[in-house]
């Protein structure tokens, strides 16, 4: 680049022509530094308007690290390097501990710095990108930060970026190659560059035609006839001449830039990580430069010639430019996902916010106390020295005795102790490791408050910040890593610690405490005073007013898992205590029972600080004590006569469970109870029911106090003790369809989906409350719209530490009116609260914005999802409460997800019943559905320090496929409604492909497809009819006597049996029935409610050959009418049959009192008993006319509780059985045992169709028989010698459960399962591995091969998907695709478990059905 006095002006090229040579003559050593700088002053100084001066270099930034800025060192060298890249990441480790700017400059030419309008940023990036493939096309948007700093932002305003490519980096190369290569890189011929090119600039940068049009020979032979410079300055780059060299860059690279757009460069890796130039002011117009020379000379970046020697580098990378470029790999697998998916349309009667713009609402005005002190540190130095005996702070053991009494002059004196020890101990005189302003670690545990207080308060007479975290108690703590990143980035390297928790922590064999994982390098050191040095008697700290220093960093774990620092200063520190002290009514002496964590939020702010600032006395209940005794705060309060109690709902609702009736329990001393998360909606039955049991014991309804608190805004508003006891606090009763859309809608408890909230108290003093809509611009929501409420005040945080782009987001905002005028000239601050300010000032919070799920454009909060799921009966299913709910991204939407801990003497059948029923509850309550409902065993999610679930590790377990549940029911169908289109199969596979059998599972979509039916050649007579009826005809023209049915009775005995022309006949004397005592005409509906048997397989052929659509239905249970029938007239009523077909003993049951009472006899259709059948035959059989017309319904209930129909065709129904056939191989002379219940599904087609279509026989199993006789169903398998079987999940339970202990009998019986081939599951659920394994280990002893049992897979829409593996064994546990019409395409991480179980999230597209 030309220095920046040439930036204004346009040299003649003679000019220019002989600066480039003044550049080669220095670094040739031709000419001295003293000679050159004459010439080149004489060669400008008639274009310059005063005498030159360097008043800046062009400035380079690299885009790979960041360092100091004010760390300056001579540039060894032109070329960018790995080493230089290390070394400023060195630097920018140290930038970032002394607190500068983050930003590294690379300079060339003279070290100054720029004015800072000047500088040209860019985004951070990491180094691992610095080594992937350049993409063609756009930019892949997954590498870009989401972070951008304030400097970006302005500079994309004032600039248009322009980017400038250079070769990859080598060892060997100089800014003179780099800059010529720069000019002649061979256009990209082997993919577009339009994106680029509409980055890159106006019209400034775009090339000419005549630019455009130079072949890639062209260019090469530029690049190879003029390399000599590269070779000479390379070397005098090396060996030290750095001044020429960069000099001589800046002119090739300004005229370059001025005149000439550099064809896109194959050689770098991508277009975000080409080194940034800040582009000129006065180039305005482009040119093409006439160019000189000969074949035999190499032009510059603006034409120039130059005499060059080729290199070995620009020879390989002339070699490179050759190649032909191969597309990314990703590009294999691109999909078009916007097109492909359906879009879902906004509901037209969602409910939208109608009120008017809500103002901002101040709270009261901060009063000013004469006697308040002007900082912490001033308050305990004053109580330490007016009431050293006055207690601060008592801690209790695990019996719930007093363990140590922390008085105020203990509290001033060890303080000081700490201080002097951590300033003038640690390190050397003259280099200590602790200076003031430094971050240092608080690491104590749950149970030792006093020792934290001790070591925080030294910390503040110190002026070091301290940053509580957790105590790692193992190396692989729940988001341990994320908090070793926070100390890394604040420069930590000494944490402080009490002597029991550093004899606690993980030791080495050497007895030395191991580096945990992502920490950085820590000095241990204690803080108990035995451990201390005195302090001289002359020293003393120095105490200042409270400032903008930063007095400590609270952490905060975010809803990816991240964990930031939020930092709070001196002046927020004091101005919160006091606003706390005004608000909660804080007087000295007052005792106060802290049951909360001491080291951050509510705990921190009211048992430590505000505490100290009152000289009050806190009874500190660690959360070991909690768990062994939950009444433990309770009796303290009453021992103690305690005014305030700092707890939380769980401490009230473990407190309700663990009460008997204790008669000495007496709360009329509490003046107020905080209620720490009164932020959570549901705190408010915890609230209701303390106050409903203990109001008996002196407990007043004004002294429950909820308040809202976040890590930024520290108390965000506190409901304010009052004496009127007269006046209830402020609650309502929101629709929770309306908070989906954000909008609040009152109404009546009597409702099961709404929300009952609860006031949080008014807005804090000095502070003002406004609430923006959550995405997009922070404009104001309306009055009766939810939004994120955010805070104005003093007494907040103020940053997140090391992290400007996200500070900017969460503490500036300037919320803006609907006309966009801001509200204030002072910043808000986010508190990640979504709620509202309602009548009289009060907030009323309805959730966090961390848990947010939006689905399908509702808002659901991950609060409200677990409060229905823990309602749901048995509510101790659940092992103590612990379920976690998150979304997870499927098909660009957010689908819900919920784990959950279920108690170790829980069944399976236990377990998914109450899942069934959460879904039941979730789908009434929210409107919703559910993805993914996983158990696991108890006590296996990751946990956080304090014993909750860490909500991001079980995240991330789940999408990795290691969470390893027990029991799981997935429900894509009822929430992923945004399938994609119908896709055409790859032509190719891809090479990240992996193949699988048949299945063919790649990066983007794994694919399985069964063989065409209509290409197998066979000797399938019944292709040549289009429908069953059909069908039945011919078998009964052609083997009338074959047997097709055959029923077995609970002792095993043939009960009865249909041969072909038998069921035809029975089937003709019902079509009679039908059309002459039913008056039925053809597609009229029929409903067969038949217990499983040859009746129903008559009934339906018989409607069949009438030309009407059956129904069939379960029957209702003789013992359980009144919950059962309800069923049977639903579907009759949503199926719009005009028929009721059944037995004589059922139409009995249906007319009888115990019916009447659930269902009128009236309302019933009409009623058709067959067992007295006619003895005519029809006139005529029906045959449809169309095969696409409709040939059943099939009808079932789903796990949610919702009632589903699936209307099948004729030819979807024959195209099924024969893929039936030809999967199972069923031909005249196989046998098949059937144990299932046939009124749904694929369990209906195998118990009424398959067996008419291929001729086999079934021997019928009614599941219902094995109630009385469990083995009654192997006994078949054994006697007919049955080599395929189909059964049930509740089936193999049975006999699983029956059967354990009677192998031994059976075997002697004569049992032998040896002949089984297949065993099939029928099931429209999740695989029961668990089952069918216990099953094939309890009968492996009769002969039952392992490999046998598998397990068909199906769903509402394509009733068998996988059925019978029996060819390939490799996915055993779910079955290969069979010769079915449907295509199947396979979520990513249904392969993510193990590689011989496929667990499916599936998405189907439909068959013809």
């Amino acid at each position: 680049m030309a220095d920046r006095s040439l930036e204004g002006m346009a040299l003649p090229l003679e000019v220019r022509a002989r600066l480039a040579e003044l550049e080669l003559e220095l670094s040739e050593g031709d000419i001295t530094q003293k000679g050159y700088e004459k010439k080149r002053s004489k060669l400008i100084g008639a274009y310059l308007p005063q005498p030159p001066t360097a008043n800046g270099a062009a400035v380079v930034r690299c885009r790979l690290q960041h360092s100091d800025v004010s760390t300056r060192r001579p540039f060894r060298s032109a070329h960018i390097g790995v080493c230089d890249v290390r070394e400023a990441a060195a630097r920018e480790r140290v930038a970032s501990a002394t607190g500068n700017r983050p930003l590294f400059y690379f300079r060339f030419g003279v070290d100054q710095a720029l004015p800072q309008e000047r500088r040209v940023p860019v985004t951070p990036s990491s180094a691992s990108r610095y080594h992937r493939r350049r993409s063609s096309g756009s930019r892949d948007e997954r590498y870009r930060s989401d972070v951008h700093t304030e400097a970006v932002q302005a500079a994309l305003a004032k600039h248009k970026e322009r980017k400038m490519a250079v070769p990859m980096p080598s060892k060997r190369r100089s800014l003179v190659v780099q800059t010529s290569m720069d000019a002649y890189t061979p256009p990209d011929t082997s993919s577009g560059s339009e994106d680029e090119g509409s980055v890159q600039g106006d019209s400034q940068g775009t090339p000419t035609s005549s630019q455009g049009s130079i072949n890639m020979e062209h260019w090469i032979s530029q690049a190879i006839h003029g390399s000599t410079t590269s070779t000479t300055s390379s070397s005098s780059t090396q060996s030290g001449g750095s001044g020429a060299a960069h000099r001589l860059a800046d002119v090739m690279a300004q005229t370059h830039i001025e005149n000439h757009s550099a064809p896109p460069d194959v050689t770098t890796y991508t277009s975000e990580h080409s080194i940034q130039v800040e582009r000129p002011q006065g180039s305005t117009t482009s040119r093409t430069a006439p160019k000189y020379g000969n074949a035999e000379l190499m032009e510059t970046g603006d034409g120039v010639p130059v005499s060059s020697r080729v290199s070995a580098k620009i020879q390989q990378l002339v070699n490179t430019l050759k190649r032909p470029k191969r597309p990314p790999l990703r590009e294999f697998f691109v999909d078009d996902f916007e097109e492909l998916l359906e879009v879902q349309q906004p509901d037209p009667n969602q409910p939208k916010p109608e009120g008017a713009q809500m103002l901002a609402v101040r709270g009261e005005q901060l009063g000013v106390v004469t006697n308040w002190p002007p900082s912490l540190e001033a308050a305990l130095q004053r109580w330490g020295t007016i009431s050293p005996k006055a207690p601060c702070l008592t801690t209790m053991d695990t019996n719930g005795k007093p363990l140590y009494i922390l008085t105020y002059g203990k509290l001033w004196t060890r303080s000081m102790k700490v201080a002097y020890n951590i300033l003038h101990k640690l390190g050397t005189k003259q280099e200590p490791m602790v200076r003031p302003g430094d971050r240092v670690a608080l690491v104590f545990p749950n149970n030792d408050p006093a020792a934290f207080m001790v070591a925080f308060y030294g910390c503040l007479l110190a002026e070091v910040v301290p940053v509580p975290i957790e105590v790692p108690l193992t190396r692989k703590d729940a988001g341990s890593q994320q908090i070793g990143f926070l100390l890394g980035s604040c420069g930590v390297t000494v944490a402080l610690t009490s002597d029991a928790c550093h004899k606690g922590l993980p030791k080495s064999p050497t007895g030395e405490i191991p580096q945990f994982k992502g920490w950085p390098k820590l000095l241990w050191f204690v803080t108990e005073s035995k451990h201390l040095s005195k302090p001289p008697r002359d020293w003393f700290p120095h105490i200042k007013d409270a400032n903008n220093d930063t007095a400590y960093i609270e952490y905060k774990t975010c809803k990816d898992g991240s964990v930031l620092g939020v930092t709070v200063t001196r002046i927020a520190l004091l101005t919160h205590c006091q606003a706390l002290t005004q608000a909660c009514g804080y007087t000295e002496a007052e005792t106060i029972v802290n049951v909360l964590d001491f080291k951050k939020d509510v705990g921190l702010w009211h048992g430590i600080l505000t505490s100290v600032m009152n000289m009050m006395h806190v009874i500190s209940i660690p959360y070991s004590l909690m768990k062994v005794n939950p009444l433990s705060w309770i009796q303290k309060v009453c021992q103690y006569k305690a005014k305030v109690a700092c707890v939380k709902s769980r401490d009230m609702h473990w407190a309700l469970v663990a009460h008997r009736d204790q008669r000495d329990v007496n709360l009329s001393s509490l003046r107020m109870l905080i209620v720490a998360d009164g932020a959570n909606p549901w705190s408010i039955s915890s609230c209701d029911a303390f106050l409903n049991v203990f109001q008996s014991k002196g407990l007043r309804q004004e002294v429950i106090c909820p308040c809202a608190s976040s890590p930024e805004a520290l108390t965000v508003a506190i409901r304010r003790p009052t004496d009127d006891s007269n006046q209830p606090p402020g609650r309502g009763v929101l629709s929770m369809h309306g908070l989906t859309y954000g909008v609040i809608r009152v109404d009546s408890e009597e409702k099961l989906s709404v929300l009952t909230v609860q006031d949080v108290g008014l807005v804090m003093p000095g502070a003002i409350m406004c609430s923006v809509k959550p995405e997009g611009i922070p404009q104001l929501c309306r009055t009766d719209e939810i939004g994120e409420l955010c805070v104005c005040a003093v007494a907040t945080g103020t940053s997140y530490y090391g992290l400007s782009g996200m500070t900017k987001n969460t503490f500036e905002v300037f919320p803006v009116t609907s006309s966009g005028a801001p509200i204030s000239e002072y910043p808000f601050i986010r508190t990640g609260l979504l709620g509202f300010v309602g009548p009289g000032g009060l907030v009323f919070v309805v959730g966090k914005m961390d848990g947010l799920m939006v689905v399908s454009g509702r808002r659901h909060n991950a609060d409200d999802i677990v409060a229905t799921a823990l309602a749901v009966e048995p509510m101790k299913f659940v092992y103590r409460g612990r379920i976690a709910v998150f979304s997870v991204t499927v098909l660009h939407d957010e689908r819900i997800v919920i784990v959950a801990e279920q108690r170790p003497d829980s069944t399976e059948e236990d377990s998914f019943q109450w899942m069934s029923r959460v879904l039941q509850a979730i789908d009434s309550i929210h409107q919703v559905g559910v993805y993914c409902l996983a158990l696991v065993p108890a006590n296996t999610l990751p946990k956080t320090p304090l014993g909750g679930i860490h909500l991001s590790e079980t995240k991330q377990l789940f999408l990795e496929g290691s969470l390893h549940p027990c029991n799981v029911l997935m429900c894509p169908h009822t929430c992923v409604t945004n399938l994609p289109k119908p896709r055409q199969k790859q032509p190719e596979i891809g090479p990240a492909s992996v193949m699988v059998g048949n299945l063919v599972s790649g990066k983007r979509i794994a694919q399985a497809s069964g063989r065409d039916l209509g290409q197998i050649e066979d000797n399938d007579q019944a292709r040549k009819f289009l429908f069953l009826s059909e069908v039945l005809q011919w078998r009964a023209q052609t083997t009338p006597d074959h047997v097709l049915y055959t029923l077995l009775n609970c002792r095993g005995t043939i009960a009865n049996s249909l041969t072909c022309v038998q069921l035809h006949k029975r089937a003709e004397k019902i079509a009679v029935m039908l059309m002459e005592r039913g008056h039925l005409q053809d597609g009229d509906h029929v409903a067969l409610v038949y217990p499983p048997g040859i009746d129903l397989i008559a009934a339906f052929y018989g409607c069949l050959y009438a030309g009407c659509v059956p129904i069939t239905v379960r029957p209702p249970h003789p013992q359980n009418i009144a919950t059962t029938l309800p069923t049977v007239k639903m579907i009759v009523e949503v199926s719009r049959s005009a028929c009721l077909m059944t037995t004589q003993l059922i139409c009995k049951l249906l007319r009888s009192r115990e019916a009447a009472a659930a269902v009128d006899v009236r309302a019933w259709p009409l009623i058709l008993d067959t067992d007295d059948l006619p003895k005519k035959r029809p006139a005529q059989i029906y045959k449809p006319s169309n095969p696409d017309t409709l040939a059943y319904l099939d009808f079932s209930v789903s796990t949610t509780g919702m009632l589903a129909g699936v209307k099948m065709s004729h030819a979807a129904t024959s195209a099924f059985c024969r893929s039936i056939k030809l999967q199972c191989e069923l031909y005249p002379s196989r046998e098949v045992a059937i144990c299932l219940d046939p009124y749904c599904g694929l369990g209906f087609v195998l118990w009424c169709l398959c067996s008419v279509y291929s001729g086999h026989q079934s021997i019928l199993i009614p599941p219902s028989e094995l109630e009385t006789n469990p083995a009654l169903w192997l006994l078949a398998v054994s006697q007919y010698k049955v080599r395929d079987t189909f059964c049930s999940y509740s089936v193999m339970e049975l006999c699983t459960k029956g059967l354990g202990s009677q192998t031994e009998s059976l075997k002697a019986r004569g049992l032998d399962l040896s002949r089984v081939r297949t065993c099939v599951v029928v099931a429209e659920e999740r695989p029961r591995i668990a089952l069918t394994q216990s099953f094939s280990k309890l009968f492996k002893d009769l002969g039952l091969h392992p490999r046998a049992v598998s397990t068909s897979f199906g769903c509402r829409v394509n009733l068998a998907i996988c059925l019978q593996p029996h060819r390939l064994w490799t996915l055993a546990e779910q079955g290969t695709s069979g010769p079915d019409p449907t295509t199947v395409y396979v979520d990513m991480r249904a392969l993510r478990h193990d590689s011989d179980k496929l667990q499916l999230q599936v998405h189907i597209t439909a068959c013809d059905g």
